[in-house]
């Protein structure tokens, strides 16, 4: 097993990596591939193991949005890992009426993803057992603070009902999440939601089921980019990307105004219809083959002015296929979050983004369970009609939203990003130094950043969309204002500095004519990598 010091921020190898948050949770991936587990294997003892040593950024009721390219079938496939809004008609119309609470409050949680999704991921794509890669995060609960027996105690009973169960190995698993989310712990959450003004109840938890998706994908440079549905930000990128591959970015002076100025409204674009048109598809009619088509991505890239900024959101209009919808945008913080790659030896590929958004303190633990919850419906509004508005069962659209990338139908890259409305915009970041200025995946992942803030706070469950935009900056670290900031504002952009890292974002990268694996995570956000 990979020891301590043997875990950095890169790492290459040909038998596995793993890259994520805190070191103690690569240490669990690492163990599961060494052991003989599969990418999936190792990626859910990741994800156990980030809700002990990233607690605060993940926790074990949270949620997480999971892609895996199956080697065995040659396919990629999505989990929503995403709870959803409670099902009671009363609730929403508490919450239409009052507003989606915030700041932690126990109301604005949705069912906890993060359970089923570790044990759907172990069914569909993993070799072993819960009991297994649960033995990591174990280990790391110490009982070092107030919640953690609790957890540990959880585990161990799901544990201990997969072990008891007489059937197959997937009945077995399914016995573990029977447990959780129908049994005694489903009925001590119950108690502790109702005790603390909540209002999720067991028939949400035991409805509640990781569903099974297609990932949806854009070609670029000759890449196939993926990246889950609606119910995520993440088909922006893939509109962002289409829009830029109609510049030569390549052939463009890294970290000078000119790709910079470009990339940037092409983001701009991409995110006023993010705001406009993204929610849940189970129950919004998002028109996501328009968005990405052909026809209206050539309608929209016209509207980049290559040397002027444009100062407000301009949502298109893919259902008339126009550049620009009339009336315009519908204007009536990042959360915790953290990251995980993995990649290994048979060619099987996990990008996932592990979160929970809002965990503060006591006021979203039951200490019984350990089971922390985040207040994950505030992403989600209060405005009839639009697409991502609460409604019963609905999952929010998250900001959540891994990566994967194809080359000639194989495994090329993965990405995981923490930071909100930043996070496909890191992405994308990453994608241009790494595919368009050709950087090793180290240096296409440390480099200065850049992001917009003309677009709506994801985190802001108001009615009133207007009062939801962020600053409408161009935000960058000093490096890219030092080098290039008075010629981006001669185009028009104001600019606001960032002194910390834009997003946090993990990444690994395939040699595919050798089959080596770099991987690196951000070291000033305190990701970590390694090999085996």
């Amino acid at each position: 097993m990979a020891s301590k010091k043997e875990i950095g921020w890169k790492a290459s190898g040909k038998a596995g990596v793993v890259a994520a948050g805190g070191a103690g949770a690569v240490e669990a991936g690492i163990r599961m591939l060494e052991e003989g587990g599969n990418a999936a294997d190792a990626a859910v003892a990741t994800i156990l193991a980030l809700g002990v040593t990233d607690f605060g950024y993940f926790a074990f009721g949270g949620e997480v949005p999971f892609m895996c390219f199956d080697a065995r079938k040659n396919r990629i496939v999505v989990l929503s890992g995403q709870g959803s809004a409670p099902l009671s008609p009363e609730v929403i119309s508490w919450f239409m009426r009052n507003g989606i609470t915030r700041g932690g409050d126990i109301r604005s949680v949705a069912v906890p993803g993060a359970p089923d999704l570790c044990i759907t991921a172990l069914k569909l794509l993993g070799t072993m057992s819960l009991e297994q890669v649960a033995r990591p995060t174990l280990e790391l609960l110490s009982g070092g603070t107030e919640w953690e027996p609790g957890l540990a105690r959880t585990i161990e009973r799901m544990v201990h009902a997969e072990k008891k169960c007489p059937g197959l190995r997937e009945e077995k698993l399914q016995a573990a999440a029977d447990r959780f989310y129908r049994g005694d712990i489903a009925a001590e959450l119950e108690e502790w939601y109702m005790q603390s003004g909540g209002f999720l109840r067991r028939t949400d938890l035991a409805a509640h089921t990781t569903r099974v998706e297609n990932a949806v994908s854009a070609p670029y440079r000759g890449l196939t980019v993926c990246k889950c549905g609606t119910w995520t930000q993440g088909p922006m990128l893939l509109q962002a990307l289409r829009l830029l591959d109609g510049f030569d970015i390549g052939a463009m002076k890294r970290l000078s105004a000119e790709p910079i100025h470009v990339a940037i409204e092409a983001l701009k674009l991409a995110m006023a219809d993010r705001d406009m048109w993204y929610g849940d598809p189970l129950f919004a009619g998002v028109p996501l083959a328009a968005l990405l088509s052909d026809e209206y991505t050539g309608l929209r890239r016209p509207l980049i002015d290559p040397h002027t900024a444009h100062p407000e959101p301009r949502p298109g209009d893919p259902l008339g296929m126009k550049a620009l919808r009339d009336g315009g945008a519908w204007r009536p913080a990042q959360g915790g979050t953290t990251t995980c790659v993995i990649a290994d030896r048979w060619g099987n590929v996990v990008a996932a983004t592990p979160s929970c958004n809002d965990t503060r303190g006591d006021k979203g633990i039951d200490l019984k369970t350990g089971v922390a919850h985040g207040s994950r419906l505030t992403s989600l509004n209060t405005l009839p009609g639009h697409p991502n508005c609460i409604a019963p069962g609905k999952r929010p659209r998250i900001t959540l939203t891994p990566t994967l990338i194809l080359e000639h139908g194989r495994p090329r890259g993965a990405i995981s990003v923490a930071g909100g409305d930043w996070q496909d915009q890191t992405t994308l970041n990453v994608i241009l130094n790494a595919v368009d200025f050709r950087l090793s995946a180290a240096d296409a992942l440390v480099g200065p950043r850049f992001a917009t803030e003309l677009l709506q706070n994801s985190f802001s469950p108001s009615a009133d969309r207007k009062s939801t935009m962020l600053s409408g900056s161009l935000l960058a670290n000093p490096e890219i204002l030092s080098s290039c900031g008075k010629e981006l504002r001669e185009m028009g952009h104001t600019l606001k500095e960032a002194p910390f890292p834009v997003g946090n974002p993990v990444m690994l990268w395939i040699e595919q004519e050798t089959g080596t694996v770099h991987a690196a995570g951000d070291p000033e956000a305190k990701r970590h990598a390694a090999a085996v």
